[in-house]
Parts: structure tokens; sequence; C-alpha cells
């Protein structure tokens, strides 16, 4: 009689396989091709957990730049190469600007903010967040004058180590992020602030996280992981301290503001919420403004800070580029006055390495995801609506068609043969189109402020000697990090 029900239960879940296989067939109709997808985990086996960018790379010579793949029971479609990349982000921008639902973004942020928002959410956050930021000056010189001062907190820092070896990991993540909290909060950080130091010390937890393979796994089976033990739990601890840390100063703002002279960020979003507390449409409140302000603190640390400290990895390893550039440097400021964004016209060769740098790290190699929020025709085939979409940026950034050596590090790459800059389209560390990264304003002040500053001031080196020094990134599933050098600073 057991074996009688055991029999009958099988056929009846194989049926329902059947029935599902079948309608998900009739739904993924002319799909790009891909590999099999095993039930559950799709083709996760296929992918190596640390280099997942370069699996997909191997299957896409296989089956070509847009191919369809399972992140677990997600479909996903690659979009692998130059070509491929810019049909979709620029020339059909409107069919890809949908953002993946990624669950640890979403619990994190409970949901708002515009990070992971769509529609009409996303539309009235980025438009006000580019028109604030615009007008606080990124890309003019508001923006220049506080970026220029923290160069200065930063090098006399540097200066207190008297050319003794360091490592200027969590000094850059101060540097950059006393920018942010400049732009958003108005105020900046003692480099000594113990407070300060505590959120960056978390921040960069969080961000390790969302980078690990526990991280990847979370936003593909997050009903599992949220059940059993790991680091994810502490993970979530740490975003209730930087929404506390958040709360607490957009306290302070309601407390003393006044309107209409805003002071920063919070304080326009604020007045915002003023003027709209009739609009029932509007996207204007509190919830939007603590996770926004929370994807702009977090997301404007990080990433340019690795960057800085990546390229004076690059300087110790090709003393000539540091030497080449601090001539030109010297040509065009001298050692004492404060470079401006005006010099980079002046500037190529150091413009190029800069660019060079972002280009051959390739920091995020995937992209944040895009997701299909309605069926899109793109090259002959039909993408589903609720299709997860992957810009590879690391095939765009290391696309043998767009750069003439793309495996090695050579500022040619954005240099013509008059030692003129010259621009690249293949150049999208920032993504494209109408998803690109809203502060890549502000990183390239950054990157170039800077970086010119530190050069201005000091030569690199290290104590191992430039052998020592290992360019390839320390990989994780979803950003590839500089690896950690010590190095020493040596005043001009």
């Amino acid at each position: 009689m057991e074996v009688s029900v055991a029999i009958l239960l099988l056929g009846v879940l194989l049926v329902l396989l059947w029935l599902l296989d079948k309608k998900k067939s009739s739904r993924t109709r002319g799909l790009p091709p891909g590999p099999l997808a095993l039930p559950l985990v799709g083709n996760l086996p296929q992918l190596d957990k640390h280099v997942p960018f370069k699996s997909l790379l191997k299957l896409s010579e296989t089956y070509g730049p847009v191919m369809t793949v399972h992140l677990g029971w997600q479909r996903a479609v690659v979009l692998v190469g130059y070509e491929a990349v810019k049909e979709a982000l620029v020339d059909q921008a409107d069919d890809f600007t949908g953002r993946m639902q990624m669950p640890f973004l979403v619990k994190a942020t409970r949901g708002y903010g515009l990070g992971i928002s769509n529609g009409e959410r996303w539309r009235q956050l980025r438009r006000f967040t580019l028109t604030t930021l615009r007008d606080f000056g990124m890309g003019r010189k508001g923006m220049e004058a506080w970026i220029q001062e923290e160069s200065k907190h930063m090098m006399a820092h540097i200066d207190t180590y008297k050319a003794t070896p360091f490592d200027p990991s969590f000094l850059l993540s101060c540097s950059v992020s006393n920018v942010i909290c400049s732009l958003v909060f108005g105020q900046r950080f003692d480099y000594a602030d113990a407070d300060f130091l505590r959120l960056l010390s978390i921040i960069s937890e969080i961000l390790q996280f969302v980078a690990s393979p526990l991280g990847q796994l979370y936003n593909i089976f997050p009903w599992l992981i949220e059940r059993l033990p790991g680091c994810q739990h502490k993970v979530f601890g740490h975003m209730e301290v930087v929404r506390s840390f958040i709360n607490e100063k957009i306290q302070q703002h309601q407390d003393s503001m006044e309107p209409g002279t805003p002071r920063d960020y919070i304080d326009c979003f604020l007045n915002r919420i003023q003027q709209e507390k009739r609009n029932e449409a509007t996207e204007f409140f509190y919830e939007n403004l603590q996770a926004t302000v929370m994807n702009l603190f977090m997301a404007g640390t990080e990433t340019s800070s690795s960057t800085i400290r990546y390229a004076l990895s690059v300087f110790i390893k090709h003393p000539e580029v540091q030497e080449k550039m601090q001539q030109e440097i010297d040509a065009v400021i001298g050692r004492e006055r404060c470079v401006n964004m005006e010099d980079r016209k002046f500037m190529p060769f150091t413009d190029a390495v800069i660019h060079e740098v972002q280009r051959f790290l390739d920091i995020v190699p995937f992209s944040i995801p895009h997701c299909t929020l309605r069926d899109v025709p793109f090259r002959g085939y039909t993408i589903p609506k609720g299709t997860i979409i992957v810009p590879l940026l690391h095939s765009v950034l290391k696309d043998e068609t767009q750069w003439a050596d793309p495996r090695t590090f050579n500022p040619q790459h954005f240099l013509d043969h008059n030692g003129n800059f010259k621009k690249n389209p293949a150049f999208m560390p920032f993504s494209s189109g109408k998803r690109a990264c809203v502060g890549e304003s502000l990183a390239r002040m950054e990157l170039f402020i800077f970086l010119v500053s530190l050069l201005q001031h000091f030569s690199f080196s290290c104590p191992g000697g430039p052998d020592s020094v290992d360019l390839t990134p320390e990989y994780s599933s979803f950003v590839n990090m500089p690896r950690r050098h010590q190095l020493v600073a040596m005043p001009r």
C-alpha cells in the first residue's frame, strides 16, 4: 500500500514538473541561447564562485554575446562585449532602465531609495539627486573646493608617517567619505573621530559581504540564507547602525534647518518633503530620504577610495609612469598651487593614466544588474518581463576590438599619436545609459584632484620594491578589490 502511494505521489510530481516546464518553455520561447540549466541551482555549478565573470566570458564563446543563464531559479540574460552592452544600455535605453530587486538591498533599504527603485520613484529621485548634486557643485567650483580642502587634510596625515611604511586603505576611505559627508550631511569628520572610524569599518564589512560569494548567494536564495547561521545576520545588524547614524543626522537637520537656505542634500530633500506634503503621488517622504542618503553615503566611499589605492600601487609598480606624471604636474601646476579641474585639459598623460587605472582595475565587472520591466525585443530575441539583465562591464573594459592591448596596463589606450587625450566609448567603469552611476562626475573629480595632489607632494614606493606589487585584483564574486600593500610616501 505504501509503495503504491509513493508511486502515485511520484507520478503526480512528475506531471507537475512537466506542466511547469511546458509553461516555462512557452514563456521563454525566443530567448537567447544558453547552457542547459539544472533544477533549482540553474547554471551556478558552472560558475567559478570567486571569478564568475570569467566563467560567463567562457560560456559566451559557445553561446554568443547575448546569452541566457540561470542564477539559481532566476533567469538572466548576459550581455558580453562593447557592442551588445552599448546596444542595450544606450541604443535601447528605455527598454533596459529597470533595476533588479536584489534581496540584500531590498532588506537593507526596506525597499526605498534611489538605488533599487523603478518607475516613477526612480525618475523623481534620480532627477532630484542629479539636480541637487549639480547645485552643490558636482562638476563645479563648490565641490572642487571641498575636495581640495580634504586633500590638504590627507597630505597632513600622510606627513605624520615621516616616510615610514603604512597601509593607506583606511586613510583613503576617510578622505573620500568626508567628501560625501560634506555633500550629504554638510560636515566632515576628523580622521581620529572614533565614531566615524567605526562607521567606516562597518561599511567596509558590509560591502565585503555584498561582494562575497555568500552575499551573492543571499541575493539568489534569500529564503535559505536567512535561515542558516552565518555572518549575514551580523551584517544586517551593521546596516541598522548605519541607519541609526543617518536618522540622527536627519533629525539634527530637522531641528536646525532654515527654509530657503539649504546647506546640503538632506536640507534640500527636507524642503522638498514640505513642498510636496499634499501631493499624494510624491516620492519625497522620510523613508526615501533615509534610504537614498544610505545609497549615496555607502556607494560613494569604497569604490573611489579603492580606485585611488589601486592607482598608488600602479605608480609603485610602474615608477616610470609616476615620474612622467610628476613631470607633467610640475610643468602645469608646480608644487605649491592647489590642483583644480581646469588643469586637467593641460595634463593629457595624467588624465590618460587615471582612466587606464579605472579600466584596468575593472572594479565592478558585472555592473549592478538591470531588469526588464516589460517584454523586450533585442537582436531578434524576445526577453520576457522580469528577466535579470547582466551587462558584463568586464567584457567591455577588456574588449579586444576596442583596446589595443586590453590585458596590459597602458596609458596609450587614451592618447593619440600626438600625445593628446582621446576618449574611448568603451570606457564604461560607471556603466552607461540612463542607469549610469549618479555620482560619476563627483568620482571623476575626486580621482583627479586626490591623485594629482598626492603626486604633487610625495613620491611613492614600497619596502619590497616594484616587483613585490601584485596588480592582479583580489577577486570576489561581485567586486574586484585591489590588494593591500604597505607603501612609503617620500616628500618631494
